[in-house]
């Protein structure tokens, strides 16, 4: 797979100037905090899934933002996108070894997250 910006190596010693406006790791962080790219990294992270099923598994997410999210998440090198050739495709996505790596410490921050609140109804 080539493309995502993973793949663009800085000098032996040197790292990304993030805060640059011009700096490719800079896309990628903002599609993977945005507002639904989180979401679809963590749902990803057992197994892959369909589109539908990936819809249900977020809720609040309207189809249209899902798809920009996954198109986004593709180009990335983050998600990975199989055509099954059926009428209507079938379309499933996964998370790629970047992704996953990626998107691993998004769901310890969930989990930790979660640990911490109170039970809903409760104090």
């Amino acid at each position: 797979m080539t493309g995502g910006a993973q793949f663009i190596r800085a000098e032996v010693g040197e790292r990304y100037e993030v805060f640059h406006t011009d700096c490719p790791a800079r896309g990628v962080v903002d599609h993977v905090t945005s507002r639904w790219g989180v979401w679809v990294l963590i749902s990803l992270r057992s197994n892959a899934l369909r589109f539908y099923e990936l819809r249900e598994s977020i809720q609040g997410i309207s189809e249209k933002m899902l798809a920009q999210t996954l198109r986004a998440l593709v180009q990335d090198g983050l998600v990975w996108r199989e055509v099954e050739p059926t009428t209507p495709p079938q379309v499933t996505y996964g998370l790629t070894e970047f992704g996953r790596d990626v998107g691993e410490p998004l769901a310890e921050l969930l989990d930790r997250i979660t640990r911490q609140l109170s039970p809903r109804g409760a104090g």
